[in-house]
């Protein structure tokens, strides 16, 4: 347990205006009567029945988006238990042995496929049991080692810290540590931390991102002993190979029965259950990902999760954490780069000097350095806030999920630029030709994909746009609700003028325009001030948008991501500056680092402020709907377009399956 101080909310502070008060009971809301049949208006209710409506703990991201620089919440920067610290070292220590010995990535990568002795490998180490408690068998590591530990297998395949995270990050541990019951914790947890394979299963052919239009169904049985699944799964990252899994089924309504999407762990072997392909893809050549189709499966009805209609607040609260998986990759990445881009812009002479001496490189080597050192402080804080259960990380861990896999897309595509030619020559060729192997075109392919998973950034810049203006929406909801007759509106605005007539005054003034603010942080202080000042502006450019947009702001998702950006860039400075204060003792370079960083984004954050409302965005909304209506579609004249004889997305139909079981079961070790 980590411990944060003065993590409590300033006298006066606990409250954004009036708590919205957490009307659904936890069910999800009704669904419509045929799934894939929804109104606009619709999917967003059951999107929003399923986030956590209220705030009970504090947030520091969510006091800076409304500008509120809450600096006590993260200074003095945590501290971890030395401890379990200790204890979690001399497990890295056996992982790295393994991973250095036993573990061929290039293989891996060849071949596409981890081989069975390193599955036996990584269950003899614990490492499928990570984040399960120790009193169910498992490692019971913080979320910070937890990251260390994916950063490290990643380093190695990032194929093997894609198997580990969706196993326990979003798989059947998670969901069972968080809204388990005893005896479900007890009947799977030993099988899961021994070495058994989870997948998490909600995506479907035609359903990513706006799950009320999810179509697998879970029927209950006649005499209440369970349930029927029927449906088709697509992209089940370790689906070919689990034997345990989540999986988000819709359970009709019914007399007496609210129904709505609900999770249930389902054994992978059990009858009517077909993995009818494994997926191939860009990068992570090694990921088993299937696609899994359901046929009266039966699920026994002790193996719902959380009651009926809680599965996609169950999925929301589970990624709080999940998502910090995905920026330990990243961050291993930068880390990896940077060693590779100063080694070799330091051997590599052009023009008479280093290449790494010439302003264009220098740079790019500059940027690859301070962003990383960035990330992997977002990264470190958001998981020892989330290792003390006094903060709510909700919009922190979106934030470095979201930042880190953009950052690290573009430190990987420096380091092509960097290494010319031989950024995008594969390591085999390399090694052909007598040279270090380095794998730059293969990390570019395999960070690519997390811009997507968990949220793709677009989805990221909503969802943590939402949270940014809940304080807004729980005072104005009704104002610019068009269903809301006048008597709501009325005491809506009244709410509303008395919330805005105390909160607008505090982003007048700050501490941030006093010169000698935050003077303890040395030549850090002035980036503080800045942010402390950027925070305020941004309240105030958000309250802008909604006075001016009120309920179309919503659809103005270019605006809201770069809000979402600004907060992103924010939330970072603050981070390095606290980090490097508390470590200038023992670590004084990377006070140099935090400053680097903190000057590189805030030319990124005086950027983003211009284009708030200096853009193109109007005028590319209305180009995109002409070019959706074919008019410049002569355009594509010239070239040899793709096939038109399969649909872009394949309909799927209810049934037992048609192909082969494509499986993968790991053996037993011998």
């Amino acid at each position: 347990m980590t411990t944060t101080q003065n993590s409590r909310p300033a006298p006066g502070e606990s409250g954004d205006g009036p708590e919205r008060p957490d009307t659904s009971g936890g069910a999800a809301a009704p669904l419509p009567t045929e799934a894939g049949q929804v109104s606009e208006k619709e999917a967003r209710q059951v999107a929003e029945a399923a986030r956590q409506s209220t705030w009970d703990r504090p947030s520091f991201g969510k006091e800076l988006f409304l500008g509120r620089f809450r600096l006590d919440l993260i200074d003095p920067w945590p501290r971890s238990d030395p401890a379990e610290d200790a204890r979690a070292e001399e497990f890295l220590d056996r992982l790295r042995v393994f991973l250095t010995t036993e573990v061929d990535g290039v293989a891996i990568e060849r071949d596409a496929h981890i081989p069975d002795e390193v599955f036996h490998g990584l269950a003899r180490l614990g490492a499928f049991g990570m984040k399960i408690d120790r009193s169910h068998g498992g490692l019971g590591l913080s979320n910070l080692q937890y990251c260390r530990a994916l950063m490290l297998a990643g380093s190695i395949s990032p194929a093997i810290g894609a198997l580990l995270s969706a196993h326990q990050s979003i798989g059947v541990p998670q969901p069972l540590k968080m809204f388990g019951t005893a005896e479900q914790k007890q009947r799977f947890l030993p099988r899961l931390a021994a070495g058994e394979v989870s997948a998490f299963l909600l995506t479907e052919p035609d359903v990513g991102s706006d799950p009320a239009r999810l179509g697998t169904t879970a029927e209950p049985t006649e005499d209440g002993t369970g349930y029927r699944l029927n449906g088709v799964k697509l992209w089940a990252t370790n689906g070919t190979v689990a034997t345990l899994l989540v999986v988000m089924a819709r359970v009709p309504a019914a007399e007496g029965r609210r129904g709505g999407i609900t999770a249930f762990v389902v054994e992978g072997d059990a009858e009517g259950i077909t993995v009818e392909r494994r997926n191939s893809f860009l990068g992570l050549r090694g990921l088993e990902n299937s696609v899994t189709r359901f046929h009266d499966v039966f699920v026994p009805s002790e193996n719902v999760i959380g009651g009926e209609g809680k599965g996609l607040k169950i999925a929301l609260t589970t990624l709080n954490t999940g998502r910090l998986s995905l920026p330990a990759m990243c961050v291993g990445a930068g880390k990896w780069s940077l060693n590779v881009a100063r080694e070799w812009a330091a051997d590599r002479v052009q023009w008479g000097r280093a290449v790494g001496e010439h302003e264009a490189v220098a740079q790019k080597l500059s940027f690859i350095a301070a962003t990383t050192y960035g990330m992997e402080t977002m990264l470190d804080l958001c998981c020892l806030l989330a290792d003390d259960d006094r903060n709510d990380i909700r919009i922190e861990a979106a934030l470095v999920k979201l930042y880190a896999s953009e950052m690290a897309w573009r430190i990987a595509d420096d380091l092509i630029q960097i290494r010319g030619g031989r950024g995008y020559e594969t390591a085999e060729s390399l090694t052909a030709r007598g040279e270090r192997p380095a794998a730059v075109e293969q990390m570019l392919r395999d960070l690519r994909i997390n811009r997507i998973f968990e949220g793709s950034t677009e989805i990221m810049h909503l969802l943590i746009a939402r949270e940014a203006v809940d304080a807004h929406l729980s005072v104005a909801g009704d104002i610019i609700d068009p269903d809301a007759g006048l008597g709501r509106k009325a005491r809506a605005g009244a709410r509303a003028g008395a919330f805005y007539a105390r909160w607008l005054p505090t982003l007048a003034v700050g501490r941030g325009q006093a010169p000698g603010s935050y003077g303890e942080f040395g030549r850090l202080a002035g980036h503080l001030r800045v942010v402390e000042r950027s925070s305020r502006k941004l309240a105030r450019s958000t309250f802008y948008a909604m006075s001016r947009w009120q309920g179309k702001m919503e659809r103005k998702q270019a605006f809201l991501g770069r809000v979402v950006d600004i907060g992103a860039e924010l939330f970072a400075m603050a981070a390095v500056c606290v980090r490097a204060h508390a470590e200038r003792d023992t670590r004084p370079e990377n006070v140099e680092l935090a400053d680097v960083f903190c000057r590189q984004a805030r030319v990124r954050v005086d950027a983003l402020f211009t284009a708030l409302w200096d853009n193109t965005d109007s005028v590319d909304v209305a180009a995109a709907k002409r070019i959706l209506a074919g008019r410049y579609a002569a355009l594509e004249d010239g070239v040899v377009l793709p096939p038109a004889d399969a649909p872009w997305v394949a309909a799927w139909t209810p049934g037992p399956s048609t192909t082969p079981d494509v499986r993968r079961r790991i053996p037993p070790p011998q």
